[in-house]
């Protein structure tokens, strides 16, 4: 399993998009900045360019990758939401 330099590329650009959409999504007001949930964003689809290959979705293709890129807008979209969610779970008013 080896990730390709295109991969790690296209994770990162994955990421960063999935992670400010993240922070659009996900309802109500979030105490965490915009450049953590681009670095979860980023870790996410990495983490998911890694879960394909292993699962045997990725491929060498001239073109996209289709099947590793939704991997990777999955993975990352779950990481943002869950982070997200739990961090603002935690703010206590009073």
């Amino acid at each position: 399993m080896e990730l390709t330099v295109w991969g790690i590329i296209t994770a990162i650009v994955v990421g960063l998009i999935v992670g400010a959409l993240g922070r659009l999504v996900v309802p109500g007001r979030q105490n965490m900045p915009i450049w953590l949930h681009l670095l979860i964003g980023v870790g996410a689809a990495l983490l998911g360019t890694v879960l394909a290959r292993a699962i045997g979705i990725a491929t060498e293709t001239a073109g996209v990758d289709w099947g590793e890129l939704l991997v990777q807008v999955v993975v990352a979209a779950i990481a943002v939401a869950l982070v997200a969610g739990v961090g603002g779970r935690r703010r206590v008013t009073r």
